[in-house]
């Protein structure tokens, strides 16, 4: 008699699984939202990019074709005396404007961030000369800013005191510069604190009252940390904007008198459109690029062990 042998079926996989076309929908979704973006990326900022990196190590002179000459560019740029004028001025107005815009937005934001009247009418006198183009500005600040008949020397000629060479002494036509920029971007930082500012638990607020921390105390223990974020955000931002100005300086001094007001980016057009040296261009655009992320990384990391530490 033969054993009696049983043979157990194998389930065979399913043709196709939903559950798994599901997740595999869900995660391709997101890509096709940000392709566009990522085209367009490419095409307008990674290319371009590339494209400068290749072309500073070229000898072009937008007529006939480039030469492949190696890094004899940044050579003629590190001994050019107009460049390293260039690269202090573009600290200078850093300097003279990133800390100050980022100040005086806080203490605005603060200031409006309370009950009182005309609130929003202040927030949108604030905010308006960011919407306004920087030709115009530096159209209006010219008028301004005049050494014979503008505004401000009127004003000091009415109450006796000496008029100001604004525009056309090198020790005075950058503080100009400044001061118009501070305007100009006081309210975009603004803007950015208030948002923040509204963003913090009232209950820390209320919290630190009823431990009878002064004004000073909860702004310093527990508004400012929680800013951190934002003032890291704004730091970046603001350092853009004034490594990359050029149309408020080429309305107001075209980077004189001299070269007293001539920036980075005021450098790199003139290579490139007065001279006709693209390579040279090039390489500008290409240490400015990495001045900016070498900045960004430090102070990145430098907010990532401060935030550590506290």
């Amino acid at each position: 008699m033969t054993p009696h042998t049983t043979t157990t079926a194998t389930p065979s996989a399913p043709a196709s699984n939903p559950a798994r076309r599901r997740r595999l929908k869900q995660k391709l979704v997101p890509y096709l939202f940000i392709t566009p973006n990522l085209i367009l990326f490419t095409l307008f900022m990674f290319v371009p990019i590339v494209g400068s990196f290749y072309m500073s190590l070229n000898d072009w002179t937008l007529m006939g074709e480039s030469t492949f000459v190696g890094l004899s560019n940044f050579v003629g740029l590190f001994t050019d005396g107009v460049f390293w004028q260039a690269f202090a001025n573009t600290g200078y107005y850093v300097a003279g404007t990133v800390p100050t815009t980022m100040a005086l937005g806080l203490v605005v934001a603060i200031g409006l961030n309370r009950q009182m009247p005309g609130r929003t009418f202040l927030r949108a006198v604030y905010f308006v000369p960011v919407c306004i183009s920087l030709v115009a500005v530096g159209l209006i600040s010219l008028w301004i800013f005049n050494d014979s008949y503008g505004v401000l020397n009127n004003l000091l000629r009415t109450v006796e005191i000496p008029t100001v060479p604004w525009l056309s002494s090198s020790s005075w036509a950058m503080p100009s510069l400044i001061i118009v920029t501070i305007w100009i971007r006081l309210g975009f930082n603004m803007v950015i604190y208030l948002a923040a500012l509204q963003s913090i638990p009232t209950e820390l607020i209320q919290a630190a009252k009823v431990d009878g921390a002064t004004g000073w105390q909860r702004f310093r223990y527990v508004t400012w940390p929680l800013l951190a974020p934002t003032s890291f955000l704004l730091v970046i931002l603001n350092v853009i904007f004034s490594l990359h100005v050029f149309d408020l300086i080429l309305v107001m001094t075209n980077g004189g008198p001299g070269f007293s007001t001539t920036v980075l980016v005021q450098y790199i057009y003139r290579e490139a459109f007065q001279t006709g040296e693209m390579g040279s261009a090039s390489a500008v655009g290409v240490v400015l690029y990495l001045l900016l992320m070498a900045f960004t990384l430090t102070y990145w990391r430098l907010s990532r062990q401060s935030n550590n530490a506290a």
